[in-house]
């Protein structure tokens, strides 16, 4: 058996001790002795591992370094973490825990990114920024969310949606689902970065990534764009009628990668985009659907039981059916009623929107309406909004116009405040 020098165990026990707090603080609290006796008994890591292409394989196979670390098996982890920087070079943090693991065998590591004292004061902003990367990511192993859970937007997708997007802010964290037939199943979660100032856009030129109901709208050719949005990009709804109505400005809010020379960034660093590593983002990329998946952007997401918001939601559900046979009808009187006096689409207001409206009425002509491929999200913040889509189809017809409105409740009523046609 090989000893090492005292210098170097005693440089490796400060690693150790530093990456088990880490880990304590970040480990998933569900973990089980089962799967702790599971990862004892592994193989061990081998630098020959190829570069994985399931969804967030580099982050876990950082993880894995630190959970190697942390039971002090600091070759297995050296090996690893070799194998990591040669396939990801770009990836900053791997470089960082592979130099901590590499001066540990030297002296004693006391915080991630221990560096020499000389070379700490020009790099402490990079520095911190890469501790609070490490910071988000491991939180995001203990704040894991509830099995068979979902995001409280996600109230009704339709069959054609595929897959949802949504952002957790707070966590640095995008989660990826799938819409199956028995509902949305989570399928992959990544780390992203947010605007430099946070969150809740609110003007142009804010660095703040805005927050609500977004839908992406294109998938713009890499070829296309300047190297600095990596991989791709795809654009989102924003400012959509809700920020339009509350004032809200700037444009170009868009899911895209990083440069070359970046694997990932801080997590409040961008201008207000949503930004991922591109192996990442290219996952999403050849999954996602344009103009049918929603993407939802929270401060802190809330998750519940898929069927325990629909309950809440009866008396919109209300609404919008007693709409429908307004709407059914062609009882004018009656569906203005459905709609606020600061209401608008596209531009128009009540009064301008109403010939529009006539002119459908003529063209139903009595005939009740039916909704196709009907999807519900709802937004709560200072107030309670639907974001509702379908195909308006009258009886005896097989297609419709596909329409998204946007309503509002006001006590214990809901009112629509933007409607239009968006196919």
């Amino acid at each position: 058996m090989t000893t090492l020098p005292w210098g170097a165990s005693r440089g490796i026990c400060s690693l150790v001790v530093v990456v088990v707090s880490a880990l304590l603080l970040s480990m998933p609290v569900h973990a089980s002795s089962k799967n702790s006796k599971a990862k004892k008994n592994a193989p061990k890591a081998s630098a020959a591992n190829h570069r994985s292409t399931h969804p967030g394989a580099a982050e876990a196979r950082l993880i894995e370094v630190y959970r190697l670390t942390a039971a002090a098996r600091v070759r297995d982890a050296l090996k690893l973490a070799q194998a990591l920087v040669t396939d990801y070079p770009n990836f900053q943090l791997a470089q960082l825990v592979y130099g901590d693991l590499l001066a540990a065998h030297a002296r004693p590591v006391n915080t991630l990114g221990d560096v020499p004292a000389a070379q700490a004061q020009a790099a402490q902003p990079v520095l911190m920024e890469l501790r609070e990367e490490s910071q988000m990511r491991l939180k995001a192993l203990r704040e894991r969310p509830p099995i068979g859970h979902i995001p409280s937007p996600f109230l009704t997708l339709p069959a054609r949606t595929k897959h949802a997007i949504a952002v957790d802010a707070s966590r640095s964290r995008l989660y990826l689902f799938r819409n199956n037939p028995a509902g949305l199943t989570l399928v992959a979660d990544y780390y992203v970065s947010v605007g430099k100032a946070g969150t809740e856009k609110a003007v142009e030129g804010d660095a703040r990534t805005p927050l609500g109901v977004y839908f992406i709208t294109s998938n713009l050719d890499p070829k296309s764009l300047k190297e600095f949005y990596g991989s791709g990009a795809l654009p989102i709804n924003y400012p959509n009628a809700l920020d339009n109505k509350r004032g809200k400005t700037g444009s170009g809010i868009w899911l895209h990668g990083t440069p070359p020379t970046q694997f990932s960034r801080a997590p409040l660093a961008t201008d207000g985009c949503v930004v991922l590593a591109n192996p990442d983002l290219q996952q999403i990329i050849r999954t996602v659907e344009v103009g049918t998946t929603p993407v939802v952007i929270s401060p802190r997401l809330e998750w519940v039981p898929p069927h325990s918001s629909r309950a809440q939601v009866k008396p919109f559900e209300e609404a919008l059916t007693a709409w429908q046979h307004a709407k059914s009808s062609g009882d004018l009187p009656r569906i203005l009623s459905f709609y606020t006096p600061d209401f608008n689409s596209f531009g128009k207001s009540l009064p301008q929107w109403m010939p529009s409206l006539q002119s459908e009425l003529g063209k139903i002509g009595g005939r009740a309406i039916e909704f196709k491929d009907l999807s519900m999200l709802r937004w709560t913040d200072e107030s309670d909004t639907m974001v509702v889509t379908f195909g308006e189809v009258p009886l005896g017809t097989r297609t419709g116009k596909t329409k998204r409105q946007y309503w509002v409740r006001r006590g214990n009523e809901w009112k629509i405040f933007f409607e239009g046609v968006i196919g």
